[in-house]
């Protein structure tokens, strides 16, 4: 009797106890806690967020840019252009972190700004050159430049001794030995014609041409005003100007993978391509 009554008692226990784990597996179930292994979704790893990169340009630089944007969105990289019609502004941003890099500037104008500016900007890599090129629209060659020509030239320090080296190599006039990339007028020794020279802000140079005999125009401000550098310049750099326009940001992201992939895809086959096939000469690749 005993023995029967052990037994039931045993029995009765048994089944009390699967029906407290049957309950707890329901309720475990009814507030989601299924096993982390069937969760597909924590199997899921999380999609990686694009970098974005706002970069300051002028034109043409600011096309370029543009046409490498959708391969770097496929790398993961978003990249903003941001477009000026003047030389200070870019660097100024870059600087203060309002930009991540800019393009538009060859390195002596890079190496003035930050000695006038106490900027620290870095080249990344260098893309293109933009050979500066003299226009008129009273003359149709140099051989027509008159005694006393009123001739317009950048007023920022590199820019404007490039022009003169550039008329130095015409042969209209000679600098002091020394004078290098940041000549002045103060450096001309000698000067046949008695050229005027006319210093203004290079981004008003293309205005200038109804009132001076001769400006000498950087390509970008020359494009915009419609200008061909190739068919308009009365005389034009050689292909091989030491003026190659970089991309530029700061020490503290030079080496960034995003800055690193933008710079790779600035000198990749496809965009030398474009630039021979858009500009036709007026811009050069420089890698």
């Amino acid at each position: 009797m005993k023995k029967w009554t052990f037994s039931l008692l045993t029995l009765a226990l048994v089944l009390v106890l699967a029906a407290c784990g049957n309950n707890a597996k329901n309720d475990n179930s009814a507030a989601g806690n299924t096993p982390a292994a069937g969760n597909d979704a924590a199997n899921t790893p999380a999609a990686t967020e694009p970098v974005k990169l706002v970069v300051g340009a002028t034109v043409p630089h600011a096309d370029i840019l543009k046409f490498i944007a959708p391969k770097l969105k496929e790398e993961g990289v978003e990249l903003e252009v941001r477009e000026f019609t003047d030389y200070v502004q870019p660097n100024v941003q870059v600087f203060e972190k309002q930009l991540d890099a800019n393009y538009f500037q060859h390195q002596p104008y890079l190496d003035e700004q930050n000695a006038q500016n106490k900027f620290d900007l870095v080249s990344v890599v260098g893309v293109h050159v933009e050979p500066m090129g003299a226009y008129s629209k009273k003359l149709k060659s140099a051989d027509e430049i008159a005694d006393g020509a009123k001739v317009a030239i950048p007023n920022d320090a590199t820019n404007g001794g490039r022009a003169l080296l550039l008329l130095e190599k015409q042969g209209l006039i000679k600098l002091k030995e020394d004078a290098g990339i940041m000549a002045t007028k103060a450096d001309v020794t000698e000067n046949p014609k008695n050229l005027k020279f006319i210093e203004a802000d290079a981004a008003m140079l293309p205005r200038q041409l109804e009132e001076v005999d001769l400006a000498l125009i950087n390509t970008n401000y020359a494009l915009e005003a419609d200008l061909n550098p190739v068919e308009d310049a009365l005389f034009i750099e050689d292909a091989d100007s030491p003026y190659t326009n970089i991309l530029v940001s700061r020490p503290d992201n030079k080496d960034s993978e995003a800055i690193q992939k933008l710079a790779k895809a600035l000198t990749s086959e496809d965009v030398k391509t474009f630039i021979q096939d858009t500009y036709k000469g007026a811009l050069v690749p420089a890698f």
